[in-house]
């Protein structure tokens, strides 16, 4: 039998590791737009739970799909853009 205070030890991270890295940040906030789309079609998807969703909760959740559409599009547009002198 193992104890579990060993296993623990190498699966728990170091305090150090914890904070996300300046990479990790830069990716958060290329992808902002994105995630705040997300929040915005959930919260039109949420207001429609306890009642019928009306003409106008119908618009304003296909207009929250169309930005987060548009949004992820932005972002697999910037994803294939080249620098300048790359491959060339």
């Amino acid at each position: 039998m193992r104890f579990i205070g060993t296993v623990q030890a190498v699966v728990t991270a170091a305090d150090v590791e914890r904070e996300p890295t300046d990479a990790e940040l830069a990716g958060i906030e290329v992808e902002m737009l994105v995630i705040l789309a997300e929040v915005e079609l959930l919260d039109a998807r949420i207001m429609t739970l306890d009642r019928p969703a009306s003409e106008v909760d119908t618009r304003r959740i296909r207009r929250a799909q169309r930005k987060v559409l548009a949004e992820r599009r932005r972002l697999a547009n910037l994803d294939r853009q080249v620098p300048a002198g790359v491959g060339a």
